[in-house]
């Protein structure tokens, strides 16, 4: 079984900068952020194949956003810079051990969750 606990969430006015922590246990091959707006289903915004490193993106957050992990540490990470108001939401780290390249920010497509911390950015 894999526990995964975020952290870092919280306020921040359009602009702004907030970093999210996700630290793990067990082995997983992929990593993922997602997030859930009120009354909008959940949607992939980043992840990362955990060995090689490699990183997907949503198109509303290239450029803005980026993934990474410490494999060290067992933690994954989603630096957000330039936030807009529009990334308001529930933001969750998940994680799997299988690999569908189609479906890398497909929520369905990950079976391990963390409990979900809140980004607010106010304009």
């Amino acid at each position: 079984q894999v526990q995964l606990v975020e952290s870092g969430g919280g306020s921040v006015q359009a602009g702004g900068s907030l970093r999210l922590s996700c630290t793990t246990s067990g082995y997983t091959y992929k990593g993922g952020w997602f997030r859930q707006a009120p009354g909008k289903e959940r949607e992939g915004v980043a992840a990362i194949r955990m060995g090689s490193g490699s990183t997907y993106y949503a198109d509303s957050v290239k450029g803005r956003f980026t993934i990474s992990r410490d494999n060290a540490k067992s933690t994954l990470y989603l630096q957000m810079n330039s936030l807009k108001p529009e990334d308001t939401a529930m933001y969750y780290c998940a994680a799997d051990r299988s690999w569908h390249a189609a479906d890398v920010l497909n929520p369905s497509d990950y079976n391990y969750w963390g409990q979900g911390t809140q980004v607010t950015v106010s304009s």
